[in-house]
């Protein structure tokens, strides 16, 4: 399994699949949005790294008891999710892994995978770990050589397109062309041991994991 430099755990639904867990769990260090940290500290037993974000969602109680670790920036301009990632761009951590991102509110769900990739335009290296699978930006290419071990062997990907042009794909179920809209890339399968998808912009992939992953 790989080790990130941090993980940043958002308040939708708290990881259950073994990767994501042992992801938090070997973490270096686990950034909690505020929303997360209450839910963290009771499932885990342990305190995360930061709890950072607009402290809404934080009582008083637990804003007074960790207040060393509680780093609150009111403005609005951003989600709790950006504002940890900007905290732990700040701090020179620039491989992320994003979990409890998704969940509960479809509406959040859309925007905090979206995000990625002003993330990666941001110039960190980030994905996102579900109960489901993996959300990867890309910019320019991608090969089964730069997934991560735990997918190793991938056979269903979803590609979302960007605004990228010329797109082709090498080991590929389904062509791939210029995508208009989201659905287009989506369930296509890899056909042998290896693929490969080339294009001139930004991407976002997803890779479900196999029933045997862990």
């Amino acid at each position: 399994m790989e080790k990130e430099n941090a993980v940043i755990l958002g308040a939708g639904d708290f990881p259950k699949h073994p990767i994501p867990l042992r992801l938090l769990r070997e973490a270096e260090r686990v950034v909690c949005c505020d929303g997360a940290a209450k839910t963290y500290i009771e499932k885990e037993g342990c305190l995360p790294w930061r709890i950072v974000g607009d402290g809404d969602s934080l009582t008083p109680e637990l804003r007074e008891r960790y207040h060393d670790i509680v780093r609150s920036y009111s403005e609005q301009e951003n989600n709790d999710q950006t504002k940890a990632t900007l905290y732990l761009k700040e701090h020179g951590i620039c491989d992320i892994v994003y979990l409890g991102a998704t969940g509960r509110r479809e509406d959040h769900t859309i925007g905090n995978v979206s995000l990625l990739m002003e993330y990666m335009k941001m110039g960190l290296r980030v994905k996102m770990f579900t109960d489901d699978g993996v959300f990867i930006p890309v910019k320019g290419y991608f090969s089964d050589r730069m997934l991560p071990e735990c997918l190793a062997g991938a056979k269903t990907i979803s590609i979302f397109s960007f605004g990228a042009k010329g797109l082709k794909g090498e080991g590929l179920m389904y062509p791939l062309y210029d995508f208009t809209s989201w659905w287009q890339g989506t369930l296509n399968r890899v056909t042998g041991t290896s693929f490969s998808i080339t294009g001139e912009g930004n991407f976002l992939l997803f890779f479900p994991y196999c029933s045997e992953a862990k």
